[in-house]
């Protein structure tokens, strides 16, 4: 297979080695029962001095203080878990601390969450209570000893369930436990090597190689003309991203796109053509081999010419337009020009929406080769058909008092025409779906069957419908139907 390469298994692997150690180390945490433990570390340990020092001025009524030295010491739970009084084995005390060589004299407590009468010392030992620790509390000793050099032995003893007594190390200068544990350390280091390693692989790669998501060939993406612009600027963008990709924009109409894939996909003799086809809402009945995507939701406007000063009409009116019932712009509170209608042919998707959603019925029959005289003197509404929006758009522009439609082209200047909104209403991406603005459609993308996962058809589809395609497509005023707003609708189609 083409994704086989030593860099794509290198990451692969150590992506793999990433997930698995953290899945590891959860298993473990989750499987490994936590331990009990207390920890102990001498903080102090120093003679107190000779018996005509000044700082010996406490002891000096006592004999047998020349050899005295002074111990510091920390114990804590340092484990994973708390630790009660039942936990400790022994039936009589807790812990035992020995300083072997070394004579206990007396006993001080800091931190302590037990009193000092509960201590008892004897000889080289102090005995402790069953102490219960939170974890990371402590509590320290304060011994004075005498018979024994500084840095005899200290040994801390005792039997805890499930847990174990052990010296341990100051970490920091406050004594604070280190905020990680052991095995969150060990899976941020894992996965900080395997995220080098993946940069590395993506830096250093062959540059030849298209990025993720690229294919190679040429592909032809026919249908809505009203579309079109949009798929302009997609291809333009994907073939700047993905070198050895040409796609090839030829609309005539989202019917008429319809037809195209179907004829060819019929001729190809197996798999999906290199054709995809961009439709203004859903495909004519028929076309079982045409599989459907649905890619945004579009809004679409009236626009009339600049010399046609009204900016809002009715929709009882727009129907008496295209009924022939106003043939005059005066009947509406206008101007003094005859009503001048430049639709789109049968097969647009544009004019099929136009009729369902906005007229309630068809059009009335093509009455004008030139969109200005009337041909057929017994039509009631002059009205003319052109090939694409871009035609209407020219169209409307150029004879006075003519009427048509086109979709929203947010950002897009018309010059001599100008969009009218319906009952006080105009589009506006931000109110789809709760709005009764009436001209709106999804629109979709067919393909004959399935096109094979590693064709440009199969990632141009991708980019178009789920990938970045979607940022371009919401800069032409749609909604991508990929977007938590966009599913909502496209879904429910």
């Amino acid at each position: 297979m083409d994704w086989i390469s030593p860099e794509n298994v290198i990451a692969v692997v150590t992506a793999l080695l990433g997930v698995g150690v953290t899945f590891a180390v959860l298993l473990i945490e989750r499987r490994v029962p936590r331990r009990k433990r207390i920890g102990h570390r001498v903080q102090l340990d120093t003679t107190v001095g000779e018996r005509d020092d000044a700082r010996l001025g406490l002891f000096n009524e006592q004999p047998g203080m020349t050899d005295a030295t002074l111990v510091l010491l920390r114990i804590e739970n340092d484990g994973s878990v708390s630790i009660g009084r039942e936990d400790y084995n022994l039936d009589t005390h807790g812990l035992t601390v020995d300083f072997t060589a070394r004579t206990v004299r007396a006993v001080a407590l800091t931190h302590a969450p037990f009193s000092a009468a509960a201590v008892r010392h004897t000889g080289s030992e102090v005995r402790l209570p069953k102490i219960a620790l939170n974890r990371g509390q402590y509590f320290k000793l304060l011994v004075l000893l005498t018979g024994g050099p500084v840095g005899s032995p200290i040994a801390v003893t005792g039997e805890i369930r499930d847990g174990d007594i052990h010296p341990n190390h100051s970490t920091t200068f406050d004594d604070k436990p280190p905020l990680f544990g052991r095995a969150a350390r060990a899976v941020v280091v894992t996965l900080t090597a395997c995220v080098i390693v993946l940069a590395s692989i993506i830096v250093l790669r062959d540059g030849s190689r298209p990025p993720m998501g690229c294919a190679r060939g040429t592909l032809t993406v026919t249908g809505s003309t009203a579309f079109a612009p949009v798929v302009r600027d997609l291809a333009r963008q994907y073939e700047k991203e993905c070198e050895g990709a040409t796609i090839v924009v030829d609309p005539h109409g989202s019917t008429a796109g319809i037809r195209q894939l179907a004829e060819q996909g019929a001729k190809t003799s197996a798999g999906s053509p290199a054709l995809l086809a961009l439709s203004d809402g859903r495909k004519p009945a028929g076309y079982p081999q045409l599989r459907e995507d649905p890619v945004a939701v579009s809004l679409y406007t009236v626009v009339v010419n600049d010399a046609v000063s009204l900016d809002d009409l009715t929709l009882a009116d727009l129907r008496r337009l295209y009924r022939g019932d106003v043939t005059d712009w005066k009947q509406l509170g206008g101007p003094d020009l005859p009503v001048r209608i430049v639709s789109r042919g049968a097969t647009s998707g544009t004019r099929e929406i136009f009729q369902r959603r906005v007229l309630g019925r068809n059009e009335p029959a093509n009455s004008s080769q030139n969109c200005m005289t009337r041909d057929d003197p017994d039509a009631r509404a002059l009205r003319c058909e052109l090939d694409s929006t871009e035609q209407v758009l020219a169209a409307v522009a150029q004879v006075p008092g003519a009427i048509g439609y086109t979709e929203l082209r947010s950002g897009t200047s018309l010059p001599g025409l100008h969009r009218i909104a319906i009952d006080g209403r105009r589009p506006n991406v931000d109110e789809i779906g709760n709005s009764p603005y009436p001209y709106v459609e999804i629109e979709y993308v067919y393909t004959y069957g399935r096109p094979p996962a590693d064709s440009l058809a199969s990632a141009f589809l991708t980019y178009l419908t789920r990938g970045g395609g979607q940022a371009v497509i919401g800069t032409h005023g749609h909604l991508p139907c990929a977007t938590p707003k966009g599913l909502r609708i496209c879904g429910g189609g």
